[in-house]
């Protein structure tokens, strides 16, 4: 019997993809699992029984990766599981901005009589522009942002893209029209709008800042449905004070840039659709029990991607290692003893991930320098 640990409220149709085989509960002590979504566990304790964390959605700046990977604990995300929801509100922040509606609304809801005659006297304050023929600049293509092109190209708008890692699978699946571009400021150059939909890491933080800002056509507006890091405030308040930036559309409030002016802040809406929400505990559910009970690694974000299939009757011995460069002959020389069948394995950075399958009974491995831990399934 497995122990599943939920925070936050987690979809009951994604617990109910839970084996007989689980019991789900509040506390993460003594858990073989942990399913949540937007819980700070950065202070958070984990016992050696701890397997996996799956997070019900994309981001993962909740949970303290570094320290999972060094303690053997694969984190888990479900990309694309939230896409349809983030996209429609995508398309909402452009709608919202291109016709003033957050403006139009705020000034009708105050008026207090004479409201019919006022509201076609003043209507004229609000008008706004049509989308057709824009260009929207689309800046990072995962999953999100391959529907978001997609989406609004076939609103009439001429789409173009950028993302240093564009990937064949997202080349697959985003339109042949969309121009994908290698220099992020030439999409900021040419956009009308610009949505952002690229991971909040290291590396992107503040990513979106002055200098940026300076090569994008006057008057674009911004849109941020990715996270509220990837934009220095400072330096888009300036943009928007100057008018270089008309607007910008979030799905992010902060101290910094709530009720200031040409800024339409949404609360962190992306995800926030039933359908999503059982979308995302779904694939959560499916990947931890396929980890718990195969050893196989899919969508994590800390571990290589490794897949052997289910287990069925044989012994399945898991090890997760560091600065191993190869790990599947590594593996392979200290298992042979006990006849491997098959074995696969990968590396992410200094981390390694390997299967294997054994044709003899496995009752302990000893310690080995490199090898965070391991595990007979």
């Amino acid at each position: 019997m497995y122990k599943i640990a939920t925070l936050n409220k987690i979809s009951p149709v994604g617990l109910s993809r839970l084996s007989e085989a689980y019991t789900v509960s509040g506390e993460v002590s003594g858990s073989s699992g942990v399913l949540v979504r937007s819980q700070d566990m950065h202070e958070m304790e984990f016992g050696k029984e701890l397997l996996a964390i799956a997070r019900a959605g994309a981001g993962v700046n909740n949970i303290p990766l570094d320290r999972c990977a060094e303690e053997g604990i694969v984190v888990f995300n479900t990309p694309g599981a939230n896409a349809n929801a983030v996209k429609e509100l995508v398309l909402a922040g452009l709608f919202l901005a291109a016709r003033n509606i957050p403006a139009g609304i705020a000034w009708e809801a105050s008026l207090t009589e004479n409201i019919s005659k006022t509201v076609e006297k003043g209507k004229s304050q609000f008008a706004g522009t049509e989308i057709l023929g824009k260009t929207l600049g689309v800046v990072g293509l995962g999953a999100i942002g391959v529907m978001v092109a997609n989406a609004a190209e076939a609103l009439g708008m001429n789409v173009i893209g950028y993302d240093p890692f564009f990937s064949i699978k997202s080349a697959h699946s985003l339109s042949p029209s969309v121009k994908v571009m290698a220099d992020v400021k030439d999409v900021m150059a040419a956009s009308d709008y610009i949505t952002i939909h690229v991971p909040a890491m290291d590396a992107t933080k503040g990513m979106f800042n002055a200098e940026l800002f300076a090569a994008a056509k006057d008057g674009a507006v911004l849109l941020n449905f990715s996270r509220d890091k990837l934009v220095n405030e400072t330096d888009l308040l300036s943009a928007l004070e100057s008018g270089k930036l008309a607007k910008y559309v979030t799905d992010f409030a902060t101290d910094g840039i709530l009720n200031k002016p040409n800024v339409i802040s949404l609360p962190h809406l992306g995800a926030s659709t039933a359908e999503a929400e059982d979308n995302c505990a779904t694939m959560a559910v499916e990947q931890i029990m396929d980890y718990i009970e195969n050893g196989n690694i899919v969508n994590s974000v800390n571990f290589p991607a490794v897949n052997l299939g289910p287990k069925g009757n044989d012994t399945r011995v898991a090890l997760l290692t560091k600065g191993i460069d190869n790990p599947i002959k590594f593996a392979a020389d200290l298992l042979a003893d006990f006849q491997p069948k098959a074995i696969v394995g990968n590396v992410r950075g200094a981390y390694g991930y390997v299967l294997a399958n054994v044709g003899t009974a496995i009752s302990d491995i000893p310690a080995v320098d490199g090898v965070i831990k391991v595990r007979v399934i």
